[in-house]
């Protein structure tokens, strides 16, 4: 039957998006996602279509020959969504590609379009911000797909690829397996390790000087620093030489000892002062730009405690719902209609002398602005104020919502004003040292923009105050007293480590890298294991210095910084069409004319010359003259003096190993301690020290005859034979059981007994060697999960504005982290002593779970669904599943209602498959292989060069978002 009016197809990158947009068009449009990219190059050998296995270039996806013409394959989770979008194609009339306005959104627009290969017309719409007036704007004024921004993309996709499949393996080589390397992230890793080599090679100094109170006549006091004594100048912290410790060269200072500071401190007391000089300056402060992605970043670090990745997932969800612009951009720029919005709210909100005198304009100062035209604001023509969304934005979404809101309107308010009162006094010790001190104060006239926001602080009112330092008022020759001294000794401080905020500020100045690239990059070094967080800094892992000295080393030019920075120019030339993708290509791989990188030649000639075990060890400074060696081995790092080694602590940062520290370790027992012979076997038994805990062997091939792990309270310094011998008879066989054999383990979380597939845990660790049957049957006889007392209550309670607090327990496998609806288990290093708020806010994000529902009360809530009018989701499970009627059937059998757990999924794979966008791209491969190929995590994990604990911990959180997603949560 014909349709009797057009149709048209709109595609976007993710379901939010569609959902919002849908809203704003009206009849004869369907709104779809593509849930992010349909396609990309082969991610392993499975994705090489048959007819390419053979080819040498299929590994690499580019025909290098054929001017690295790409192999684009559909991903095997997007297949039947792309035969989806191909049915909406054919049924429609026209189609309209509204993904980003950016190269990755032209390339995606490109992919769709070559893909769906429509016999229809195809339009490209984009547009800032998902408002109502926005979108129809952008319909009624479409375009074509910009061939320059795709070319620019594709380049960087294959100079991506070639970096890391030519360099990765060169890593897995010299280094260790399961490397990766990459354009920026390698450079962002340099840095990181360049930092801590100058924290390494630091060497504190020690100074004293005095803080004064100064006593006016009408009796106000004010604080004044001592700074000069017997017409000398005191030494500062920037006097010293951060390699020695000592003064620099040609520095002319006293250095004052504790002593000499403490008499001096009695010599001052009640001494009068005469004010030598007194300068009264005015100063004006501007407001700060509306925010880009970096800077974005950088103040949800600062301001909120988010990391990078947490502050874009808000950012996107944000975007998608319409109550911002496009959240990835590099351009400060506003446009009429937003700077009339702020100027408004300003003017009704703080009134007309806080609205700066002219509309501000910003104009971008970093390199290669090139994004989206505009910054990152509250979206539509007037902003809707934080307080009015309270009750429709969740806790991240609406304190980011809060802060961009802030800044926009900061930004066309009037200038801060004040004054600045610099004091310079002299007078007399008893001793009769001259002696000469300064004091400062900042006097705030009018707040401006301040009143709005200011950088760095949650509380603009409170940072007000704080900002505001005044002095008494103060002229030349006025007489005050010295009513007291305080002697204060100070520390040089080590160059402080990068946060992931001064890591991103740091990239973006130096034009490495681009603003939906940050987030990513710094997930990407810490999921890799290049880095840790401890707090909020990055602390480089010993296996990034290895990786790093190769590359400088070996490949200086792909870490170099103005090199990188150059790449992005080159990307942005051909973005413009003044450089051309396949010749920029043959010279960075190949060097053609000798020109370029010559990335492959260059490999090849590298590769013979370097020294394996001279890049993996590490020089560590304050180890020199010790004989102590680093080392990065394929199992990680240790230390090695002769023959002697020792691994080193995961939780041990590099500029903290020191000699001592060093000794303390080597002192510890190495683990490979022949205690004597079983007499049973005649086999020796040896105490070894493991990476995962002290252990002992039986037996003296590799692997042992037999293996047990000591308990909490042996030592392995003075274990005996007798003891081990015990430790060696574990598992236990108790007795037998209905049928089943009982079993005592000595498990990870402790120890337990084990009939068939039921557990119990048992009280110490001991009774693994005393539980009789009769005690186990009885033991299997009580409920698993035993009736608590009451419970404890907590150990700390952290409030943090804008959502629920979080609390800090004490639970059956250590303390832990709960906000009510996920927990999270504090981690080695991690102790309740250190925790603040901030950084238990950023736990709890980070690797917060549910809490898993116990089996018990899931059967019942199922059981009753019925009764309230069960949706027929639930119906339809259970007509699907026969082991449902299987349960029905056989109500006393144990086995069966097992086996009908998952019939108790709300979703099923094909349910979870078009949300797959909500994922990143290693969540997505993980999950795919292991939800719809029915594939091991341990078997899936090596391919993305993850550990088998952290793609475990992915593979829940993957499920989590793709449940979340599903419910359109």
């Amino acid at each position: 039957m014909p349709r009797s009016s057009a149709h048209t197809l709109v595609i976007v990158e993710s379901p939010a998006k569609a959902r919002t947009i849908e809203k704003y068009l009206g009849k004869g449009y369907t709104v779809e996602s593509s849930i992010g990219h349909i396609r990309d190059l082969p991610k392993s050998a499975a994705d090489i279509p048959e007819k390419y296995k053979g080819k040498a270039w299929a590994r690499l996806g580019l025909d290098i020959e054929n001017d690295f013409q790409p192999l684009y394959v559909v991903s095997p989770e997007k297949k039947a969504h792309v035969a989806k979008l191909r049915k909406l194609a054919q049924d429609a009339d026209e189609i309209i590609l509204a993904t980003d306005d950016d190269r990755e959104g032209e390339s995606i627009a490109w992919h769709l379009f070559q893909e769906l290969k429509p016999k229809v017309p195809v339009r490209r719409m984009v547009f800032h911000e998902i408002t109502k007036e926005a979108i129809q704007a952008a319909i009624a004024a479409p375009r074509q797909i910009d061939t320059n921004l795709v070319e620019a993309q594709e380049a960087r996709r294959a100079l991506d690829r070639l970096y890391g499949y030519e360099v990765s393996p060169v890593l897995w080589k010299k280094v260790a397996p399961k490397l990766s390397a990459g354009r920026v992230q390698s450079v962002a890793t340099r840095m990181l390790v360049q930092r801590e080599r100058e924290r390494m090679r630091f060497v504190s100094a020690t100074w004293w000087d005095l803080l004064v109170t100064a006593k006016t006549a009408d009796g106000q006091t004010f604080p004044a620093r001592l700074t000069d004594l017997a017409g000398q100048k005191l030494a500062l912290g920037r006097d010293f030489d951060p390699l020695t410790g000592r003064l620099k060269d040609g520095v002319v200072a006293r250095l004052l000892t504790e002593a000499e500071a403490r008499a001096l401190a009695d010599g001052l007391a009640g001494q009068p002062l005469t004010v030598t000089s007194a300068e009264e300056k005015p100063f004006t402060q501007r407001p700060y730009p509306p925010f880009i992605t970096s800077t974005l970043q950088q103040e949800g670090s600062r301001k909120l405690g988010f990391a990078a990745t947490r502050t874009m997932r808000a950012a996107q969800r944000l975007y998608e719902q319409g109550y911002i612009t496009y959240m990835r951009t590099d351009s400060t720029n506003l446009s009429e209609e937003a700077v009339k919005a702020a100027r408004s709210q300003v003017a009704q909100m703080y009134g007309a002398n806080y609205l700066s005198p002219q509309p501000r304009v910003y104009t971008k100062k970093a390199k290669n602005a090139q994004e989206a035209h505009e910054a990152i604001r509250p979206a539509g023509s007037s902003f809707r104020t934080p307080d009015s969304l309270k009750t429709e934005l969740s806790g991240d979404e609406w304190r980011l919502y809060d802060l961009i809101w802030k800044r926009t309107v900061a930004c066309q308010m009037a200038d801060a004003r004040g004054r600045g009162l610099r004091v310079r006094l002299g007078g007399k010790a008893q001793g009769g040292e001259d002696v000469a001190l300064s004091a400062s104060g900042r006097t705030i006239d009018f707040p401006g923009f301040l009143r709005a926001y200011v950088e760095g602080s949650d509380d603009p009112s409170a940072a007000l105050e704080d900002r505001e330092t005044p002095l008494p008022p103060l002229s030349e020759g006025q007489r005050v007293t010295a009513e007291g001294a305080k002697p204060e000794g100070h520390e040089t401080q080590p160059p402080a480590r990068f946060t992931e905020a001064s890591l991103v500020q740091s990239l973006e100045a130096a034009g490495i890298g681009r603003p939906s690239t940050y987030a990513s990059i710094l997930g990407t070094i810490q999921d890799r294991g290049y880095a840790t967080k401890k707090g909020q800094a990055l602390v480089p892992s010993w296996t990034a210095f290895a990786t790093s000295a190769l590359l400088e080393h070996h490949f200086g030019t792909l870490v170099d910084y103005d090199f990188t920075a150059k790449m992005e120019e080159d990307l942005d030339e051909i973005a413009g069409g003044r450089e051309s993708r396949v010749p920029y290509l043959r010279r960075f791989y190949l060097g053609d004319h000798g020109q370029g990188m010559a990335l492959k030649p260059t490999i090849e000639q590298q590769m013979g010359e370097i020294d394996a075990r001279g890049i993996a060890t590490i020089r560590v400074p304050k180890l020199e003259g010790s004989g102590v060696e680093v080392r990065v081995g394929r199992y990680g790092p240790y230390m090695e003096r002769g023959e002697q080694k020792a691994n080193l602590p995961e939780d041990l940062a590099p500029d903290e190993l020191t000699a001592e520290k060093a000794e303390e370790i080597l002192a510890r027992p190495s683990g490979d301690r022949p205690l004597g012979t079983d007499p049973d076997t005649g086999m020796p038994v040896v105490a070894r020290a493991g990476r995962y805990g002290p252990y002992v062997t039986l037996g003296d091939t590799n692997p042992p005859a037999r293996s047990a792990s000591l308990f909490p309270g042996d030592d392995l310094g003075t274990l005996s034979l007798e003891r081990a011998l015990q430790l060696l008879t574990l598992p236990r066989l108790v007795g037998s059981s209905e049928g089943e054999e009982v079993w005592a383990f000595n498990g990870k979380y402790g120890p337990y007994l084990k009939r068939g597939n039921d557990s119990r845990s048992l009280a110490t660790h001991e009774q693994l060697f005393t539980v009789t049957l009769p005690e186990a049957e009885a033991l299997f006889l009580q409920p698993r999960f035993r009736a608590r007392s009451a419970a404890a209550g907590p150990l700390r309670t952290f409030e943090i504005e804008g959502r629920t607090a979080i609390q800090l327990k004490d639970g059956r496998f250590g303390p832990y982290l709960t906000d009510g609806e996920r927990n999270a288990t504090l981690r080695k290093g991690e102790t309740p002593e250190n925790l603040t708020a901030e950084r238990a806010l950023e736990i709890l994000e980070e690797r917060g779970k549910e809490p898993k529902k116990k089996p018990g009360k899931a059967g019942a809530t199922k059981k009753a669904a019925p009764k309230t009018g069960a949706t027929k989701t639930t119906a339809k499970a259970g007509a699907k599943k026969p082991a449902a009627k299987t349960a029905t059937k056989k109500p006393a059998a144990k086995k069966p209602a097992a086996k009908a757990a998952p019939a108790k999924a709300t979703f099923t794979w094909a349910d979870l498959q078009p949300h797959l966008g909500v994922l990143s791209d290693p969540e997505r491969r993980l999950v795919t292989a292991t939800r719809g190929e029915g594939r091991k995590v341990e078997d899936v994990a090596p391919e993305l060069g993850l550990d088998v604990k952290k793609a475990k911990g992915m593979a829940l959180q993957a499920s989590k978002k793709l449940n979340q997603a599903a419910r359109g949560e």
